[in-house]
């Protein structure tokens, strides 16, 4: 019987066969502590791997920055070159405004008395082949006062102005157009202003003027400098004034608009022409002969 119970009192330990008095411990109990201490290990290994890496980092860039201690930076050798491109054209358009401004005490007679003089406007525009394209109005109404010392502020009633910019493409109308002036009675007129429509082919042909210009300038200056031109390291160009040139005067002024009929106006109007201007800023790089 004695034996018996010493073999179950070596069988009761950790189950390692070692008896209750082992000391080797628990096979499961060593298998969890060490894969612990492993994953501890790697992280710890990784952590030591990036320190390593951050410092080495550190001291590099440390040292690039002692070597250019005392050191200026490389200029960069260029030059600037300007360009000058210039073109005229005939002005194509002209551009006018007429109107009609009236007042009444009732704002709706007003606006109808208004109405009916600038329809009729609108209506010979058409006539004259003007499209609504070309046609822009500028309308408003607003009350008007007096304002005497005795009796203060009073209303005087409402003013409508209704004005209209025309775009003549035309130019042979013009003096049809104008003669509305004195046929409605209108209060509104302005002189005559002339442009080009489409500038872009005169802009255009400004700017190959302009960088020929450079080109020749650059490579002029860089033959007497001993240099040779490299590329182009910017480019920048403005458009310059456009300054306008009558062709002839007008025969006749706005001042004798009031004639009444349709065909009133200066007989001769002279659209003049335009001068296009580019102006080109081109920096190149400069290179050595040797």
């Amino acid at each position: 019987m004695p034996l018996l119970k010493s073999s179950a009192s070596k069988d009761a330990g950790c189950g390692c066969g070692c008896g209750g008095d082992c000391h080797c411990g628990c096979g499961k109990h060593h298998g969890c502590h060490g894969f612990g201490k492993k994953i501890l290990l790697t992280l710890f290994g990784v952590f030591i791997v990036y320190l390593i890496f951050y410092v080495g980092t550190l001291m590099r860039n440390n040292i690039k920055k002692f070597e250019t201690i005392g050191h200026a930076d490389k200029m960069e050798r260029t030059i600037m070159i300007n360009g000058y491109g210039k073109v005229s054209g005939n002005n194509d358009i002209a551009m006018t405004t007429l109107g009609y401004s009236n007042i009444d005490k009732d704002v709706s007679k007003a606006q109808s008395a208004n109405k009916q003089v600038m329809d009729k406007v609108f209506a010979d525009l058409k006539v004259f082949g003007i499209d609504d394209k070309d046609l822009q109005s500028d309308y408003r109404v607003y009350p008007e006062y007096n304002y005497t010392s005795d009796k203060g502020q009073q209303l005087n009633g409402y003013r409508v102005e209704n004005n209209i910019t025309i775009k003549i493409r035309d130019l042979t109308k013009i003096s049809q157009i104008l003669g509305l002036v004195g046929k409605y009675s209108l209060t509104t007129v302005s002189g005559l202003s002339y442009t080009i429509d489409d500038s872009q082919d005169l802009k255009s042909a400004a700017r190959d003027k302009a960088l020929n210009d450079a080109s020749i300038k650059a490579t002029d200056l860089a033959d007497k400098l001993g240099v040779k031109l490299g590329g182009v390291v910017s480019y920048n160009e403005y458009e310059g004034a456009n300054d306008y040139y009558p062709m002839k005067a007008m025969d006749s002024s706005i001042g004798g608009l009031g004639g009444g009929g349709i065909g009133a106006g200066p007989e001769t109007v002279a659209a003049g022409s335009r001068d296009v201007v580019m102006n080109v800023n081109i920096v190149f790089e400069l290179l050595s002969n040797w």
